[in-house]
């Protein structure tokens, strides 16, 4: 059920309305430089990684000189062992995507029986799971973390992310109850119940889709997590066995001694990548914010109005400003 709004508001003559978008569009974002970049940087280290492993040599081929420096054939060197550090980093970028996004889905799945369940039920479930929610929350997740994979001999891409996603759903589980908590008391979702819907129907109709664009935003900040925490695993040593991630190559690099020996182009390469990656996941997290925050959203509309008014010297209310008035708001700005 969706309350439609069939005014139309009032606007000054000569001027033409906002054109509204509705349905599936009005929670995407709006395309702007920050979303842009982020795309484009999602998506070239996305390429990088599916075409990568195919168009470089086996990086456990260990037939190559040692420590060399970039150069044709070995563009990116070869690490103490004789591995292609440009082979390494591209199957590093499949592992390290796999363990991002498996431990993203197992965050947001937790965090929705654990928030969104909890916030819509209340009572006594509510309760039960705000309190392991809780007890999630308290518990510092990184030394968690290093615990449990610790006591784990075996521990592949899976086993890691599992791992991950379990200690890092509290965050967006208090954060998808609150809105959950709100979206129960509105009017459409009152309805539901009157009308006799069922609670996991009324949840995935109702709730839900209003909840697309946070649980988004949920999604990518935890994927970012999932990639800090298995480069932090895999440089302690606790990283997932017989595969190769950004992670292990950095401990890889530390352990022989990369940065004493000036072999920067070893443990440069997979630091840049996180790095390149989590900028890319957060521009676009700030543009699902846009949607989440209205404040974000109109604030460029905002500023925007108010230099073309500086411009034309005209005041908050639209009338002439007097020089007194302009210079104070200069004065203002310079503050």
């Amino acid at each position: 059920m969706t309350d439609t709004d069939t005014t139309t508001p009032a606007t000054p003559s000569g001027t033409t309305p906002p054109v509204k978008r509705s349905g599936v569009r009005q929670m995407m974002p709006t395309m702007s430089g920050k979303l842009l970049a982020g795309l484009v940087l999602i998506g070239a280290i996305l390429l990088f990684a599916i075409v990568g492993p195919f168009v470089t040599q086996d990086p456990r081929s260990s037939g190559n000189d040692a420590l060399l420096p970039p150069q044709p054939g070995h563009w990116l060197g070869t690490t103490s062992l004789g591995y292609d550090v440009l082979a390494q980093l591209a199957e590093g970028a499949r592992g390290s995507l796999i363990v991002g996004v498996s431990a993203g889905v197992v965050a947001i799945v937790l965090a929705l029986l654990f928030g969104v369940v909890a916030g819509y039920l209340r009572g006594w479930t509510d309760e039960v799971l705000s309190l392991v929610t809780g007890i999630m929350l308290v518990i510092p997740g990184l030394p968690l973390m290093i615990v449990v994979a610790s006591y784990l001999q075996v521990r592949s891409l899976w086993v890691v992310a599992l791992i991950l996603g379990v200690t890092a759903f509290a965050g967006p589980a208090v954060v998808l109850r609150s809105q959950a908590r709100s979206l129960r008391v509105r009017d459409y979702v009152s309805a539901a119940r009157v009308a006799g819907e069922k609670t996991a129907r009324i949840i995935g109709v109702e709730v839900l889709p209003n909840l697309l664009p946070l649980l988004a935003s949920q999604f990518l900040f935890a994927i970012v997590l999932a990639i800090l925490g298995e480069a932090g695993l895999s440089y302690l040593g606790l990283g997932p066995n017989g595969s190769i991630t950004w992670g292990t190559m950095l401990n890889e690099a530390q352990g022989g001694g990369a940065l004493t020996r000036g072999a920067w182009w070893w443990f440069v390469p997979p630091g840049l990548m996180i790095a390149l990656f989590g900028t890319g996941l957060s521009l676009v997290n700030f543009a699902i914010d846009e949607i989440v925050n209205p404040k974000l959203r109109l604030a460029p509309a905002a500023a925007k109005s108010v230099r073309e008014a500086r411009k034309a010297g005209r005041d908050k209310l639209g009338r002439r400003a007097t020089a007194q008035t302009v210079a104070a708001a200069k004065e203002r700005v310079d503050a």
